[in-house]
């Protein structure tokens, strides 16, 4: 038997959403939300935000800047990228399947796609790509 698969397009998953426009608007509803789900200031620092987005029912989320953004995090002495959108789905704590977010391990740019807020410190999970 065959599988059926529904294509979701971008419409449909930001379908209900609360959407902010304006940089001042969107930095300010983006470190609401952050502090909302227990995460600390700078977490993700992204830079020149044109549009932030939440759908309450899913939990997701997008932020989108003018520009690609990189920043360096002197405490774990990590080089993050941040692209033009950055999406996730967010719970309380947690952000999980994102996209547009990369940490620079060795000499590598690996995707971070979730990321967990536990006692004082943020963990990230790397998604490695296996080649055969």
């Amino acid at each position: 038997m065959g599988s059926l698969a529904v294509a979701t397009t971008k419409d449909d998953i930001r379908a209900g959403a609360v959407i902010i426009h304006g940089a001042e608007e969107c930095y300010n509803h983006s470190m609401e939300l952050l502090k909302a789900l227990g995460f600390p200031e700078g977490v993700m620092p992204l830079k020149n935000l044109d549009e932030a987005g939440l759908v309450r029912e899913t939990g997701f989320v997008w932020m989108k800047q003018k520009a690609p953004y990189e920043h360096f995090f002197k405490g774990t002495n990590t080089k993050v990228r941040y692209d033009t959108e950055v999406t996730a789905y967010v719970e309380d704590g947690k952000m999980k399947k994102m996209t547009g977010v990369k940490s620079k391990q060795m000499l590598l740019w690996v995707p971070i796609v979730e990321m967990e807020q536990l006692a004082l410190a943020v963990h990230s999970r790397l998604r490695l790509l296996q080649t055969r």
